[in-house]
């Protein structure tokens, strides 16, 4: 520490006040950092520390703070006097030392102590000690310093000091002194960024620590790693000069010291690899393991740390192909760095996807898989590195820093690499530099592949998953609708939850809900053939019992692990009815439009699919225009531990709140029942808000199986058109119409044919005959007799189809609604 020339008090202030003296920019001392928790216990413990204490890092962890320093009293003013009676004789500031690890502490406090501690009996030690505030655990900062070794360090007392006192500055009263701030952190326990930041600004708002010569000199402190380091080099040589002058041979000590700092510098680099290797990989979020591997790095190893990652590996998509080149587009994913904010933001966005040209280190790094080291960036090169960057000049930000260019690799194939620079008043980067940003890279490509293949199976699920969930309309005859998905875990987005609506004659609608028990692509996959039979068999218009009876038979013949739930709803809007059959599924709520009250429905529960030998039954539930059903899986409504009774009085309680539309009515079930925890299953959700249609809006005639059937067809239709006030449709109505009766006319087996309006979203015309056998679209030549009315219907029809049904088969199509 060395001592300089006391500097005139400013203008304004007496001989008396605080004057700070100019002896030195910052007094560089080792320090022991210590925190302590909540419950009083050491939850770290820093080299510093154990050197000044003995105790080692893991016999200290998770100790009593007050039980591992114990204070062995007060120093003793009868001791021999010295130059240092004022350094002896202080007895500190505020509480001492001991009340303050007990947890009495609510403001900075600074003292002097006496400890015992092993192996060197007693230890006279400054101290500092910052109450924390904040989500974390950390209570208390203590920093400590050896009193006895700052004695030593001082020169002889010649009246310049008076006493040495720890005590607290505002931290801009030096020259300098934010050090603090850039120093602290390296040697604070591995935390987050945003952590470390938290306690560091606390402790600069606190009061800075400093070292009080006299009434008006202070020295704020800095910790310094080789103090102690050095000290021990010096008092070596020095005994090895005794023993050369009195001839004698040079200590053992001396001749290792190379092989001991060579031991020490690799063994600090080794505890910063495990330090980040701990502090990366925490999640599996592509962004978030970018973030992580860039603020790792910063500041300890680097000052600046750019991450450059190849465009296959942004995407998402799969393991990228072949050696790098000067067309490969880099997306620089993250930047950090320690100089003032947004002084890079506006040069190199995050964001920006740039090639680099061959002649450059960074081009050198990713095809050849080995780090670049440039101790210094000549003006030169930092002219070449900045011509890639089009009317952005960054030789201000690079020329003159030392970088290193380490690659990102995986399974020998370069992902990305990361530019690190540091300060040019910064040592530069060196051979084991290198080393260090190898294996730092090393560890960081993998655990960004890691994330990058978690991405992209991702991505290859939620397609899965989309492929074969049903992009439903929102609006069907007579109802709208609404669906939620949700996959059950991260791990697992694909599960066999689906939900499904069916058109049906008449105008009705099958909606659909079941859920393959299991999870994973097994039970995925088992979904999509069991959702597909169901599309097939709602198609033939079968009771709903008669369909879960045929699905259970089909999932027995596909295998004994095919076990399934399923709730088959036919809404009828113009009977105002629902038809319900259930296969061990939770039953469906609706919630009434005259009173907004809702009520679970009582369903015969019957067996799963797959099951097998049960009997399925099914209700018929009396509907009015407004009503909301709502079906969903027992994902949503089942947490472990808990009644599934819970779940359901919450499911029908947060259906019946009023809501604007009906995604938000689905948004405030899924809040109300996807906050209780523990969900661990898929979840598909379905609400119908039942329109229903009124009876002015459907005309029906019977027709005999008579050719001039088709006239009357044609007459009907117009006349109920132009009633509807559609007379635009008529004519293309009634020709379709006629198309329709002549091929039942022509095909029935039966004594009538029914013939179908119903004016909704769209115009509606449905043909029913006895012939089950379907309509064939065909090709039809000049001379062709028959086939060229199906082809009329398919030109003009907005949309046309045929099912069969329990009597026969349905053939009917749709006009849009012209505009009013």
């Amino acid at each position: 520490m060395d001592r300089g020339t006391e500097r005139e008090a400013p203008p304004g202030r007496g001989a008396g006040d605080d004057v700070v003296s100019e002896h030195t920019a910052a007094g560089r001392i080792p320090l022991a950092v210590i925190l302590i928790d909540r419950d009083g216990l050491v939850s770290h413990w820093s080299r510093g520390a154990r050197r000044l204490f003995g105790t080692t890092k893991e016999e200290a962890i998770g100790q009593t703070a007050v039980d591992l320093l114990p204070v062995s009293g007060a120093l003793p003013d009868d001791e021999e006097a010295s130059p240092y009676d004022a350094f002896d004789a202080y007895d500190g500031l505020g509480p001492d030392l001991e009340s303050s690890l007990d947890g009495q502490l609510s403001y900075p406090a600074a003292g002097r102590a006496r400890l015992t501690v092993p192996e060197r009996d007693r230890v006279d030690v400054l101290w500092w000690a910052y109450p924390l505030v904040g989500p974390g655990r950390e209570r208390l900062l203590v920093l400590a310093a050896d009193a006895g070794g700052l004695r030593q360090d001082l020169p002889e007392a010649d009246g310049a000091f008076e006493r040495i006192a720890p005590g607290f500055a505002h931290h801009t009263d030096f020259p300098g002194a934010d050090e603090l701030a850039r120093r602290l952190p390296e040697i604070l326990p591995s935390m987050s960024v945003d952590e470390s930041a938290r306690i560091v600004a606390q402790v600069l708002e606190l009061g800075y620590p400093v070292l009080e010569f006299s009434q008006n000199e202070r020295v704020p402190v800095t910790p310094d790693w080789g103090v102690a380091r050095r000290a021990e080099r010096k008092a070596r040589r020095e005994r090895a000069a005794v023993a050369v002058a009195e001839g004698l041979p040079v200590p053992q000590e001396v001749a290792d010291e190379g092989e001991d700092l060579e031991y020490v510098a690799v063994r600090e680099r080794l505890e910063f690899l495990n330090e980040v290797s701990g502090r990366i990989g925490t999640s599996l979020d592509l962004a978030q393991t970018i973030i992580e591997v860039s603020k790792a790095v910063v500041p300890k190893f680097t000052d600046v740390a750019g991450t450059y990652l190849r465009e296959q590996v942004v995407a998402g998509e799969g393991f990228p192909d072949g050696v790098p080149d000067t067309t490969t587009m880099w997306h620089r994913v993250a930047l950090e760095h320690t100089d003032e904010p947004g002084r890079w933001d506006d040069v190199v966005p995050v964001g920006e996807a740039m090639p680099f040209p061959a002649h450059t280190p960074f081009f050198q790094c990713m095809t050849t898989g080995d780090p670049v080291l440039v101790p210094r960036i000549s003006e030169q090169m930092g002219h070449m590195i900045a011509s890639q960057f089009e009317k952005r000049d960054i030789r201000p930000l690079i020329t003159g820093r030392s970088m290193l260019v380490v690659p990102l690799k995986a399974r020998n194939v370069v992902l990305g690499f990361m530019i690190l620079l540091r300060h040019p008043e910064r040592v530069e980067f060196n051979d084991m530099d290198r080393v260090t940003g190898a294996e730092l890279a090393a560890r960081a490509g993998l655990v960004l592949d890691n994330a990058r293949m978690y991405t992209y199976q991702e991505s290859v699920a939620e397609t899965l998953q989309d492929s074969m969930l049903p992009h439903i309309p929102a609006r069907m005859a007579g109802c709208d609708i609404a669906t939620r998905y949700l996959p059950g875990t991260l791990l697992g987005r694909v599960g066999g939850d689906w939900f499904d609506s069916v058109k049906l004659p008449g105008a009705r609608t099958a909606l659909v809900v079941g859920d393959v028990m299991g999870h994973g692509l097994n039970s995925a996959a088992m979904m999509g053939q069991l959702r597909t039979a169901v599309q097939t068999m709602a198609a033939m218009d079968l009771p709903p019992a008669q369909l879960l009876r045929n699905l259970d038979d089909l999932a027995q013949r596909l295998g004994d692990t095919y076990l399934a739930t399923c709730l088959y709803v036919v809404y009828d809007p113009i009977a105002g009815e629902l038809h319900i059959g259930n296969a061990g599924h939770i039953p469906p709520v609706i919630v009434r439009a005259r009173d907004g009250r809702s009520e679970l429905l009582d369903l015969p529960t019957g067996a799963p699919i797959g099951v097998g030998g049960v009997p399925f039954e099914a209700v018929r539930v009396r509907v009015e225009p407004g009503d909301r059903l709502v079906m969903c899986t027992d994902g949503l409504v089942e947490v472990r531990g808990e009644d599934i009774g819970v779940g359901l009085a919450t499911l029908s309680e947060s259906a019946a709140h009023p809501a604007a539309s009906m995604d938000d009515a689905c948004d405030t079930i899924i809040r109300s029942l996807n906050t209780r925890g523990g969900r661990k299953d898929d979840v598909a959700l379905l609400m119908a808000r039942l329109n229903g249609i009124e009876p002015d809006d459907v005309a029906e005639w019977r027709l005999v199986l008579d050719p001039v059937e088709a006239g009357r067809a044609r007459a009907v239709v117009r006349e109920q058109l132009h009633e509807w006030g559609l007379a635009k449709l008529a004519d293309t109505a009634a020709l379709l119409a006629d198309e329709l009766v002549t091929n039942a006319v022509r095909h029935s087996h039966g004594r009538r044919i029914a013939l179908r309006l119903v004016r909704g979203d769209t115009l509606l015309c449905e043909v029913d005959d006895d012939d089950p056998t379907l309509p064939t679209l065909l090709g039809a030549g000049p001379d062709a007799e028959y086939g060229r009315g199906l082809h009329v219907v398919g030109v003009l029809a907005r949309e046309w189809g045929a099912s069969r049904t329990t009597a026969g088969k349905t053939v009917w199509f749709e006009l849009t609604l012209p505009r009013r």
